[in-house]
């Protein structure tokens, strides 16, 4: 394999497996507000032990994400000189905005949010929770506006030529607000809620099922419940209307989503399916002219299709486009139905009865996670061949001096060095769940132990 691509897999394995780690915190940042906030209301010990269990959660993978995110900054300096010295104006401002207005709050609070328990007071501590939530998703604003820049440029101007032309930001806010950054911002958000909402879905489901903390464990589940629904619907809204921000913006991505490839005709709407390339036809179900109706919202209305741009202009993978968005948004659709049947069967008062549903909470933690990561690849892969849409090609973004055996060798080792890492973090994680929730005295309760059996998450 060339440097291109071998970079190109090398960043995307850093980026991937660091994007484990800040949906969980920022989603989870969210729930605990949630819990301590029910606790000051409340007074109820059960909403404090409850907290701190999950504080010492969000302090491990807070501690894992940032280990993992500081190599993608070294690679733009490696692997993508050219592209640091093109957009090093724009991507230095946003990262700048990153430490000062996201970073120094979320780290300068975490103390206070780990230690200060016994020594500030409950309000204090409250705020400090809450400031932490806020800096984590303030991080994801900033990281997200110099990812939508590339994809949608704005509040900018090129200097130089050549080899020496580089973007300089002509209007801060019209580059943080560029056409993508809300709609996406949004999206990437809403997946973070769900992420941390199902960690704690999953493991709560895990202790009533084994009949253990059952008490804080079905008050946890709800709350985590409550924004599990409120998140998975609000995703849908989120969805339809950042693929309406495609349409316009960039078209061919939207038509690597659904393998349209007529230059401008009526578009259908695959439920799933397979693309070939080379015959330019879908193989699967579809609705005819789906996609023309949630674009237009009529039937007869053409959709720009992948003829419509040079073969060298649009996405090469097409068929993998099409699967990972695909899969995203079945994914998407099943935690809909998940949150939607525990919100019937919470209503009957029979939720904690219903046993196979927990078991498939149990195992749900892995699918927000796998949706999140998939968005991903449909948003990186579908803005190929540009690594700044329409003015900077992936080909031309590379260090000059890098070889492909160099590149190799540095994936190989960040690939064992990151195995140990998860390996590590799962370790630590699976023993500060199998330990549980430090339970008030007098606050136990006994309910039929449905299934012995441990989750295969914790166990494997």
């Amino acid at each position: 394999m060339d440097v291109e691509i071998l970079s190109r897999i090398q960043f995307a394995f850093t980026v991937a497996f660091h994007y484990i780690y800040p949906p969980l915190s920022i989603g989870l940042g969210v729930v605990m507000v949630l819990m301590e906030g029910m606790y000051l209301r409340t007074k109820d010990p059960i909403y404090e032990k409850m907290t701190r269990f999950w504080i010492k959660i969000f302090a491990l993978i807070f501690g894992i994400g940032v280990a993992t995110g500081i190599v993608m900054e070294f690679e733009f300096g490696t692997n993508w000189a050219a592209y640091s010295r093109y957009v090093g104006d724009i991507f230095g401002s946003a990262l700048a905005a990153e430490g000062i207005f996201a970073f120094a709050l979320e780290s300068g609070f975490l103390g206070i949010l780990l230690f200060g328990w016994n020594r500030v007071g409950p309000k204090t501590h409250f705020f400090a929770t809450l400031m932490v939530a806020l800096g984590s998703m303030f991080s994801a604003v900033w990281i997200v506006v110099a990812n939508s820049w590339q994809q949608t440029p704005a509040g900018f101007k090129i200097e130089g030529e050549g080899m020496h032309a580089r973007a300089v930001v002509t209007d801060f806010w019209q580059m943080v607000f560029n056409p993508s950054s809300v709609d996406r911002l949004t999206h990437v958000l809403i997946g973070a809620f769900l992420a941390g909402a199902f960690l704690v879905l999953s493991v709560n489901a895990y202790y009533i099922l084994r009949n253990r903390h059952v008490v804080i464990a079905k008050k946890a589940f709800k709350i985590a419940l409550l924004v599990a629904g409120i998140s998975s619907f609000a995703q849908l809204l989120s969805g339809h209307h950042s693929a309406d921000g495609v349409a316009v913006n960039q078209p061919a991505k939207l038509a690597a989503f659904e393998g349209h490839y007529d230059s401008l005709a009526v578009a259908d709407l695959y439920l799933f399916g397979w693309v070939n390339n080379s015959s330019q036809k879908v193989y699967g179900l579809k609705i005819p002219h789906g996609l023309t109706f949630l674009i237009h919202q009529d039937f007869n209305t053409p959709v720009t299709g992948l003829n419509a741009f040079k073969s060298e202009d649009r996405p090469g993978a097409v068929n993998f486009v099409f699967q990972t968005y695909h899969i995203m948004v079945i994914i998407g659709m099943l935690l809909i139905l998940l949150s939607t049947i525990a919100g019937y069967y919470l209503y009957k008062k029979s939720l904690f009865e219903q046993q196979w549903l927990l078991q498939i909470f149990a195992w749900s933690v892995f699918l927000p996670q796998i949706a999140n990561q998939l968005g991903w690849y449909s948003a990186e892969v579908g803005r190929q061949p540009w690594v700044v849409y329409g003015l900077l090609r992936t080909s031309d973004a590379l260090s000059e001096s890098v070889r492909a055996e160099q590149v190799w060798f540095s994936l190989i080792l960040f690939t064992l060095v990151y195995l140990l890492l998860l390996t590590l973090f799962i370790y630590l994680l699976n023993k500060k769940i199998k330990h549980g929730y430090d339970e008030p005295i007098n606050q136990k309760e006994s309910i039929p132990n449905y299934s012995k059996r441990d989750n295969p998450l914790l166990d494997s």
